[in-house]
């Protein structure tokens, strides 16, 4: 980004900031290039005066500078200084001496497919430690990816719109012109409804689109026309190629809790079994770009965290996550009332920007006592088996490890062994598959070290997180796992403790309606209700979890060798 001159009645100061010249100007303020007393190049973003005025704008921008403080440099551009006090409010961040995205796909064209997926990895790597620092950027663009030497750089996030763009207007019909093409269709229904990190990864789709093939996928004559086209057909993917052109589609699905979380497609870019070559190609000659992908990873661990969207951040006991946001409810788009809401927003010349009420903490461990229940043959599993895997080597689950050494996947012996060392819980890759509600899970499992709780996660989705059984020694737990918090619904107590580095045991769970029953070697030991239904996710994790008499900076590990998922229907056998 070139700046400009400053123009007659720009500050030639602000602080200890020497103003040198304009980077740009955006819906909230303008941006200068300015010199601190060390003589190192910032980018200082003033806030509009008419803005510097609202007691409750300078609320806002003061919560929200103070959570983009917390955001990694992992390609982003890093929030160095504030004031939000000062009469004219700024914020300083990273300069990046580098063209848009945007500026170099209309000078010279679509990316090459290396450079394309180098693009790609970057800004999912940044979207990883935004939403893990539980910031949303709201406003993710081609205009805002900066190709810097070294990792392309994310900027404008979390303060792209501090205002809501209904009260001030910050959101005319020029502002329109160059986002809508990346807005997720959630943002032009319901106004009542959170925005979310999901919102940013659609926008993802829609920037490696652009730099792909030098259009948008849902490109219109007019912002009204685009907007239509996100909410009621498709994506035109023609001229993107695989493997991004599947990542791209399943980043543009619909409705938000399809979309995979910034940290799933970041593993998906640089560890999926069909994009090897893409990767290298990718990575090759960057060492900056291989290094931030994995620290990035390796400080949000598993579960990406969502935005919170008050001002209090709060930093939860399981590494890498904050709490709280117990997701959004699944539901589908009323796309007749979402179009005719944006006509009106289009007429009046500004778009509502969603504030979503404050996230809710989900209630922290607790039991209810155990009922008593006559133990019975569990029934067969019900239909087609929709996933059947032996957990011997690299197929529907992947081996990972985790660059410190302390947490992975790995398969050994012909079993799947899950370890940690100083975390509470930790999970492997496993299948996309969106399952059906209700499912016969029967997974065989072995306890290898006291204290380690074999885990079992369904109608799981990233960010949200999901229902949780945990298979200890002496008691399995029933209950699910929200953002940083595990609540416990049934503690079923085992008569005969499993054997610590004994022979398998094999856990049946049957998820029917709002109950789940489980077996131990197809008897019966209970049911259970599930947790709240903002639990909105398909897909089944395995993993270890330490016991809850275990300090979480003990070790762990445990043994699986064999799972079966089974979907509703014809019963069928074992």
């Amino acid at each position: 980004m070139r700046p400009e001159p400053l123009r007659p009645h720009d500050p030639v100061r602000l602080g200890s900031y020497e103003l040198l010249g304009r980077l740009g100007e955006g819906g909230m303020g303008t941006v200068f290039l300015a010199r601190t007393a060390a003589g190192t190049q910032v980018a200082v973003k003033v806030v509009r005066a008419d803005l510097s005025p609202d007691d409750e704008f300078r609320r806002r921008f003061r919560s929200e500078v103070a959570r983009a403080r917390q955001v990694p440099p992992f390609c982003t551009a890093e929030v160095l200084d504030a004031d939000p006090d000062a009469e004219h409010p700024y914020l300083v961040v990273e300069y990046v001496d580098g063209p848009t995205l945007a500026e170099v796909v209309d000078d010279r064209g679509p990316l090459t497919a290396a450079n394309l997926h180098s693009v790609a990895i970057g800004v999912a790597t940044a979207l990883t430690a935004i939403h893990g620092a539980g910031v949303i950027h709201r406003d993710l663009k081609p205009r805002n990816v900066l190709l810097a030497p070294g990792t392309p750089k994310v900027i404008d996030f979390g303060i792209a719109r501090a205002v809501d763009g209904g009260a001030t207007g910050n959101t005319a019909p020029e502002f329109m012109m160059g986002t809508v093409a990346y807005m997720a269709p959630e943002r032009f229904g319901d106004a009542e409804v959170p925005l979310t990190a999901a919102a940013d990864i659609f926008a993802w789709g829609g920037v490696v689109m652009y730099a792909g093939t030098g259009r948008t996928p849902f490109g219109g004559d007019s912002p009204l026309a685009t907007a239509g086209r996100i909410l009621t057909q498709e994506p035109d993917l023609s001229g993107l190629a695989d493997p991004l052109r599947e990542l791209v589609s399943y980043a543009l699905s619909k409705d938000p809790v399809d979309r995979p979380s910034a940290r799933e497609l970041l593993d998906m870019l640089v560890a999926g079994p069909s994009r090897p070559a893409a990767t290298a190609a990718a990575l090759a000659g960057q060492p900056d770009l291989r290094v931030a992908a994995s620290q990035a990873q390796s400080v949000t661990g598993l579960l990406t965290a969502p935005a919170v969207e008050e001002p209090t951040v709060q930093v939860s006991a399981v590494p890498g996550l904050v709490e709280p946001d117990p997701g959004t409810p699944r539901r589908r788009w009323f796309l007749p009332a979402a179009i005719a809401l944006l006509v009106l927003a289009v007429i009046a010349g500004t778009m509502m920007i969603v504030f979503g009420p404050p996230a809710q903490h989900v209630a922290g461990p607790g039991e209810t006592p155990p009922a008593s229940a006559s133990p019975t043959v569990a029934p067969l599993p019900a239909g087609p088996a929709l996933i059947t895997d032996d957990l011997g080597e690299d197929r529907l689950w992947l081996a990972k490890t985790e660059p410190d050494g302390k947490s992975s996947c790995v398969f050994t012996g012909g079993e799947l062994h899950v370890k940690i060392d100083g975390k509470p819980l930790y999970k492997c890759r496993g299948p996309q598959d969106t399952l059906p509600d209700d499912i016969d899970i029967d997974v065989s499992l072995r306890l290898l070290t006291e204290g380690g709780c074999a885990a079992v996660w369904y109608h799981f989705k990233l960010p949200h997180g999901g229902q949780l059984v945990r298979v200890c020694q002496d008691n399995i737990f029933v209950g699910m796992h929200q953002s940083a918090d595990v609540s416990v619904t049934r503690t079923l107590p085992l008569d005969d403790p499993i054997q610590v580095g004994g022979p398998p045991v094999r856990i049946g769970l049957r998820v029917a309606g709002d109950v789940v029953t489980v077996s131990r070697d197809g008897v019966v030991l209970g049911d259970a209700p599930l947790g709240p239904a903002k639990i909105t996710g398909n897909r089944v994790l395995l993993g270890v979890f330490l016991d809850r008499d275990t300090p979480d900076t003990g070790s762990a590990e445990v043994a699986f060798d064999r799972i079966e998922v089974r979907g509703p229907g014809t019963p069928g056998p074992r």
